[in-house]
């Protein structure tokens, strides 16, 4: 899984940062790590006069599906971020369950086919008609 971090230039906190999210961020979404291919994380302070100016968007790519993102605003860096990392954590596992648990018992498709395919269907009752 690679890990992109972007930031504007007006969020401090330079490569020091950058690690940061892309550790935190490895080990949050680790249980995910074959799955996702890619995912980007860009942090923003709009610098307007709103207590909630920072923001954090985050869009995961899981392979072989649509691209998902979320976003969280906040006070400071750190909790955008870590609200926009609940978020996509708690949408890749709804995904992730959907793709792969159903209903908590494996797909049919995925079942070994019987041992004696003429017998499919066959009852063994001795007081069934016997057909002619």
């Amino acid at each position: 899984m690679q890990i992109e971090v972007n930031t504007d230039h007006n969020v401090h906190g330079g490569e020091g940062l950058a690690t940061y999210v892309k550790t935190d961020l490895a080990s949050t979404l680790a249980r995910f790590g074959g799955w996702l291919t890619r995912v980007e994380v860009h942090l923003s302070d709009n610098g307007g006069t709103k207590p909630e100016d920072k923001k954090c968007v985050i869009e995961a790519r899981p392979g072989s599906k649509q691209p998902v993102a979320v976003t969280h605003h906040a006070t400071t860096v750190d909790d955008a971020y870590a609200g926009a990392a609940h978020k996509v954590k708690s949408v890749l596992d709804s995904l992730y369950s959907r793709a792969h648990d159903h209903k908590g018992a494996e797909s049919i498709r995925h079942m070994a086919p019987p041992e004696n395919p003429e017998q499919v269907g066959v009852i063994d009752d001795p007081q069934a008609p016997t057909s002619p």
